[in-house]
């Protein structure tokens, strides 16, 4: 967690500086070689005290809304919310801490996708109310087979 440092200056190219140093050339690359891990991880792995998580997943949708593979982003932001509320996967039991976790992942999901997608997020969250994934479900990365088919690469 940052005290406040982490918007002094031009924190992008801090953040592509620091991608250079360990020899990534995009933040894209950077992400997908630490899938799952949650966006506040990935910015103190970039500089725990002067980047955050939100600059980390700005800088993602930017390339994501260059390369046309919004979707993919879309779907790798569930991969890290996902991560973070549920380290041991999808839970076998819904009881009300459960239900919490699994409300509290999706909600910082919807919250962190651009709106042009809200509608298909929608009906994603309605999916897998109807049809919860196996316990123990754990998306590795954005191309997991129960998200393909949740959010098919077309973009929106």
């Amino acid at each position: 967690m940052t005290d406040g440092r982490s918007w002094n200056g031009n924190w992008k190219v801090r953040i592509h500086e620091r991608l250079e140093a360990r020899g990534f050339k995009s933040l894209t690359a950077f992400a997908e070689a630490h899938p799952s891990m949650p966006f506040v991880e990935l910015a103190e792995e970039l500089g725990k005290d002067d980047v955050a998580g939100v600059q980390v997943l700005r800088g993602l949708l930017a390339e994501a809304e260059q390369r046309k593979q919004v979707t993919r982003f879309v779907r790798d932001v569930l991969v890290r919310h996902l991560a973070e509320s549920l380290p041991d996967g999808w839970p076998a039991k819904m009881d009300r801490s459960n239900r919490f976790l699994v409300a509290k992942a999706i909600a910082f999901w919807s919250t962190d996708t651009p709106d042009t997608h809200q509608e298909r997020i929608d009906r994603a969250r309605a999916a897998l109310r109807a049809n919860p994934p196996p316990p123990g479900w754990r998306p590795l990365g954005p191309d997991d087979e129960l998200l393909l088919t949740l959010l098919p690469d077309e973009e929106a």
